[in-house]
């Protein structure tokens, strides 16, 4: 595991499964590090989670201009930014009211919190920001199609703000995952769903949000210091397929 010992680190949507095992993960490395998340009970299950011991818990609309700004006046130290607050709405999938919920958490909240924090970042001498992508990026989906659309803005977000950050040594790359095992995946399909994604993984099963864990923190690490601008799905070969 990479050594983060005096690194700070805020994760959005931190309290929930993945953003809740990328944290704890850092937290273990040495990083002091804040988990940002949405819904008062998800809060207070963390604030009283062992594996969360040492991480400051704090509720963050990441839709909220104000409220991510007075984040950023808050912390005036920052290395490793890892956007991972997300929704996937799909009630109507193609209505517009539809895309404009994803896109603006998914996308737009990820563009407020890097724009927020990025003289933290160039500040750092070496920032690193991870977004949260998704397979569903790179594929087409007739049952949350405003969810793919975002992701596909984070994609291509990504690979810009790794361009035009380069020059302030602030690197920018995205992990992008596959069928995880979370609340909100295992919402979103029915056993029969389930069991064709099981079907079509070489691996074999869904994975657990701790699988992104170990990616992320590379790409945020000293060992990843000339890589910027990449999309690392993890998934379990489903891309592959």
């Amino acid at each position: 595991m990479p050594d983060f010992s005096n690194k700070s680190v805020i994760v959005t949507g931190g309290t929930g499964g993945i953003g809740g095992a990328i944290a704890g993960a850092f937290a273990r490395a040495g990083a002091q590090v804040i988990a940002t998340g949405w819904g008062e009970a998800e809060l207070s299950a963390r604030r009283v989670d062992p594996a969360f011991a040492g991480i400051e818990v704090i509720a963050l609309d990441v839709t909220d201009d104000a409220g991510v700004a007075a984040l950023a006046a808050r912390v005036s130290r920052l290395d490793v930014l890892v956007n991972c607050a997300g929704v996937s709405v799909s009630s109507d999938p193609f209505d517009v009211t539809t895309f404009q919920k994803n896109y603006d958490v998914n996308m737009l909240g990820t563009l407020r919190m890097c724009n927020a924090f990025l003289p933290q970042l160039e500040a750092s001498g070496a920032g690193a920001i991870v977004n949260v992508a998704s397979i569903n990026a790179f594929l087409g989906t007739a049952m949350a199609p405003g969810y793919a659309a975002s992701k596909g803005a984070v994609v291509q977000a990504t690979k810009s703000m790794a361009i035009a950050w380069a020059p302030k040594n602030v690197r920018v790359n995205a992990v992008a995952p596959g069928w995880i095992a979370t609340g909100m995946a295992l919402a979103a399909i029915n056993p029969e769903v389930e069991q064709r994604v099981i079907a079509r993984t070489p691996m074999g099963r869904l994975g657990e949000p701790e699988h992104l864990a170990g990616p992320t923190l590379f790409l945020a690490s000293s060992d990843a210091a000339w890589v910027t601008g990449v999309i690392l799905p993890v998934d379990g070969g489903y891309l592959a397929v």
